[in-house]
C-alpha cells in the first residue's frame, strides 16, 4: 500500500527540534509508520534546482501538511513571503489536509510574535477554513497533539478503528425498519436491468441476506440507508441537500431550497430531477423536420452520475451530507470524502479500476441501474457532455476532505474567461449578464462607475471576442446577451 505523504513546515532555525522529533516520532511509531511517509526539507541532498521549486513541489505531492507557528516569521526576500507562508499558501491551494500547531499560549504571547506569524494566526483560526489548529507548551505536548490528530486521519479514512460504514450492524435497526415496498421494487428492476437472479416474493429477510445487508440475522448500515423506511431516524447525515441560488456566489436568499433524508433511491431521484426542474431546457427544432428535440443544457446523465457518485462514494463517518448547488452558470455536487489514494483526479477522465468507499452500497446501486460499471460513468459524463458541445465536467478535492463535481451551464466557465486576457470589469459583466440576462451600455456604466467611452469599448472587445452578441443598433433598446444562450 503507498502511505500518505507528510509535509513538515516550520521556521528552520527556531523549530528544529519539533520539525526533527515529529519525524522521528511517526516514523518510530508502529502503526504510524506503516500509513505515512515524511519529508523534511533539511533532508534533501543538495540540488541545482531552486529551494523554492523544491518545497513548493514537495507540498503538491504531499497528502497532509503539519504547520508550526513560533515567534518567527522566517527571513524573507524583498517583495516575496517567507518559506512557511509559501508553503501553507501552497497547501491551501492544493486542498490539502491542513494540521496547524501554535506554539505558547495566546494573549499576550501572540502580541510578541511577528507580524507576519500573528496574521497567519488570526486566518488559520477562521472556523469557516476547517483547519485544524492546536496550541502546545512542549514537545511531549505537540507529539501527543499530532498522534490524536493522524489517528483521527486514518479513522476518516476508515482505515483503523472501525470497518467501512456500510459494512458495520446497525445496532438499533430491526426487520420491521426496511421497506418492504421498496425492497419488491429493488427485486423487479434489477431483475430487468442486471437479470438478477432472485424471484420478486422472495422474502425480505433472504434478499437482504443475498445482497450481504445482514450479518448473524442484524442490519448493517447499508441496509437501512437503502431500504429503511426512516434512514434519518439513524443517521442524521444520511441526506442531500439542494439549494438553486440566483447568482453565481453561495448568498441568500436562495430560489429553493429542499432537503431529502429518505432512502438513497429516493434521495438520488428527487435530487435528480430538482436540477432538471431548474436548469434551462430550450426548443431546439431539427433541421429538415418538423420534430422538435428538448435537450437539457447539462446531459441528464452527467447530473445522475454526478449525484449517484456523491451518495456511493461519500464518507458517512462525517457529519456533513450531500450538497447539490444550481447557480446561474454552473451545477456543484458536493459530497465529503475524497479520492482513493489509488486515483487521482486526472484518472477520472480515462478508464480506471473502481474503488468504492462504500462497496455494499455501491453494488447494490449498480444492480438497480443507478450506478454505472467500475470506473465508465465518469468517462460517460465526459463523452456526453462533447458529444452536446458542453464543457466538459471538472472534478476537485478540497483537503482530502471533500470532493466536488462542477458541470458548467455555459462554455464561460472561470477558467475559460481567465484565458481570455479580460479586465475585471469584463468579467464581472459576464457573470451579471449570467443572472440578469442581458446588460446594456447603460447598466455597464452605473454598475462598473465608467464613462461611455469606456463602457462603449469594454463591450465591443467581449463582442470581438465571441462572448457576448448585441441584439439592436442603436439607441436605448439595444443591449447585450451572452453569445449562444
Amino acid at each position: 500500500m503507498e502511505k500518505y505523504k507528510i509535509f513538515i513546515s516550520g521556521v528552520q532555525k527556531e523549530l528544529k527540534e519539533e520539525r526533527r522529533m515529529i519525524k522521528s516520532f511517526i516514523l518510530s511509531d508502529v502503526l504510524l509508520s506503516e500509513y505515512f511517509d515524511v519529508f523534511l526539507f533539511e533532508d534533501v541532498p543538495a540540488k541545482s534546482k531552486p529551494a523554492e521549486s523544491v518545497y513548493l513541489e514537495k507540498v503538491r505531492e504531499s497528502d497532509i501538511y503539519i504547520g508550526m507557528l513560533g515567534q518567527q516569521y522566517g527571513s524573507v526576500k524583498k517583495g516575496k513571503i517567507s518559506p512557511v507562508e509559501a508553503e501553507f499558501r501552497e497547501a491551501k491551494k492544493q486542498h490539502k489536509t491542513i494540521l496547524i500547531y501554535i506554539k505558547g499560549e495566546n494573549g499576550a504571547n501572540d502580541k510578541k510574535r511577528d507580524v507576519g506569524v500573528q496574521r497567519l494566526i488570526k486566518e488559520i483560526g477562521d472556523a469557516r477554513e476547517g483547519f485544524v489548529r492546536k496550541r502546545f507548551n512542549s514537545t511531549d505536548e505537540l507529539l501527543s497533539l499530532v498522534y490524536a490528530s493522524l489517528i483521527d486521519f486514518l479513522r476518516e479514512e476508515d482505515i483503523v478503528g472501525r470497518g467501512a460504514f456500510d459494512e458495520r450492524i446497525c445496532k438499533e435497526a430491526k426487520l420491521s425498519d426496511i421497506d418492504e415496498d421498496k425492497v419488491h421494487w429493488f427485486l423487479k428492476t434489477a431483475k430487468a436491468a442486471r437479470k438478477y437472479p432472485l424471484k420478486i416474493k422472495t422474502p425480505i429477510k433472504d434478499v437482504l441476506t443475498h445482497l450481504d445487508l445482514m450479518k448473524d440475522d442484524k442490519l448493517t448500515n447499508a441496509a437501512i440507508v437503502l431500504f429503511g423506511k426512516r434512514p434519518n431516524k439513524f443517521f442524521k447525515q444520511a441526506e442531500t441537500k439542494c439549494l438553486q441560488l440566483s447568482g453565481t456566489e453561495v448568498k441568500k436568499p436562495f430560489v429553493n431550497y429542499q432537503v431529502y433524508d429518505e432512502n438513497l433511491f429516493e434521495q438520488i431521484d428527487k435530487a435528480v430531477a430538482f436540477v432538471l426542474g431548474a436548469i434551462k431546457f430550450p426548443v431546439i427544432q431539427k433541421t429538415r423536420s418538423a420534430r422538435f428535440e428538448r435537450p437539457y443544457e447539462i446531459p441528464e446523465f452527467a447530473i445522475q452520475e454526478a449525484i449517484v457518485n456523491a451518495i456511493a462514494h461519500r464518507n458517512y463517518n462525517r457529519p456533513s451530507g450531500i450538497q447539490v448547488m444550481i447557480f446561474a452558470d454552473r451545477v456543484e455536487v458536493w459530497n465529503s470524502g475524497s479520492l482513493p489514494s489509488e486515483l487521482t483526479v486526472e484518472d477520472l477522465k480515462k478508464p480506471h479500476t473502481s474503488f468504492p468507499a462504500n462497496p455494499f452500497i455501491a453494488n447494490v446501486l449498480y444492480l438497480a441501474d443507478y450506478a454505472q460499471k467500475a470506473g465508465s460513468g465518469t468517462i460517460e459524463m465526459i463523452e456526453q457532455c462533447k458529444a452536446q458541445h458542453t464543457p466538459e465536467p471538472e472534478f476537485t478535492t478540497i483537503r482530502n476532505k471533500e470532493f466536488r463535481t462542477i458541470l458548467p451551464r455555459d462554455i464561460f466557465t472561470e477558467k475559460t474567461l481567465s484565458e481570455m486576457d479580460l479586465n475585471k470589469r469584463q468579467i464581472e459583466a459576464i457573470k451579471f449578464i449570467k443572472i440578469g440576462g442581458r446588460i446594456s451600455n447603460k447598466e455597464y456604466q452605473k454598475t462598473f462607475k465608467v464613462k461611455k467611452r469606456q463602457s462603449t469599448d469594454d463591450l465591443k472587445e467581449l463582442e470581438a471576442k465571441g462572448i457576448l452578441a448585441k441584439v439592436g443598433t442603436t439607441g436605448r433598446g439595444t443591449y447585450y446577451v451572452l453569445k449562444g444562450r
